[in-house]
């Protein structure tokens, strides 16, 4: 079994309740993966930022033949 006694539970629920706002219900409801993500440490993609939606719409803009996707009822 692991030590449990060595897991910061009151840094977690401090966290929890004060920088994320839950209730206590709320917070020992959670999985370990869900707080993490809560948390930002999800380990997924970095979220999309306003120069990389630029760069995409760049890339593949809405507008094909000059025409808008809506005129051309695609």
């Amino acid at each position: 079994m692991s030590d449990m006694g060595s897991f910061d539970w009151p840094g977690l629920l401090r966290v929890g309740l004060r920088g994320l706002g839950l209730l206590p219900e709320a917070f020992w409801r959670l999985t370990p993966a869900e707080l993490a993500l809560m948390l930002g440490d999800g380990g997924g993609a970095a979220p999309l930022t306003r120069a990389r939606l630029d760069e995409l719409a760049a890339k593949w803009p809405d507008q094909e033949n000059g025409m808008s996707m809506e005129r051309t009822g695609q």
